[in-house]
């Protein structure tokens, strides 16, 4: 039987590795870089969802600054946009805090409006 000379599969592999692990080739070893490689894939996966986390913060961050120098606090403008069964979302409430502040105005003042409505029932009951 023939003899299998692998170096071509080998130099296919290493390839892959150090074009994923860029700066390595040349200055390190292959192991080194390989190792890399693999953290920086975990690293990866875990800061795909982390990115998620951020913007959401960010977002309700934008917000709770918007709805403040509207006279509303975040949880109570959430509930009362709760109450009046609007539905729109985060990325969106913090982009018209920014761009569009008139109509966020808007969503501040029927958040109001149901929450008070809201007290007032709640009293009189």
């Amino acid at each position: 039987m023939a003899r299998v000379k692998r170096g071509m599969a080998a130099h296919r592999r290493h390839k892959k590795v150090f074009k994923l692990a860029r700066g390595f080739r040349g200055r390190t070893g292959f192991k080194v870089a390989k190792q890399w490689v693999v953290r920086s894939m975990a690293f990866s996966t875990a800061h795909r969802k982390m990115k998620k986390r951020d913007f959401r913060r960010l977002w309700i961050a934008r917000i709770n600054a918007a709805a403040r120098l509207n006279g509303m606090s975040y949880n109570r403008f959430m509930y009362g946009l709760k109450l009046a069964q609007v539905d729109v979302n985060r990325k969106i409430m913090a982009d018209m805090a920014i761009n569009d502040p008139a109509a966020f105005a808007a969503l501040v003042d029927l958040a109001k409006d149901k929450v008070e409505a809201q007290t007032a029932t709640t009293a009189n009951a």
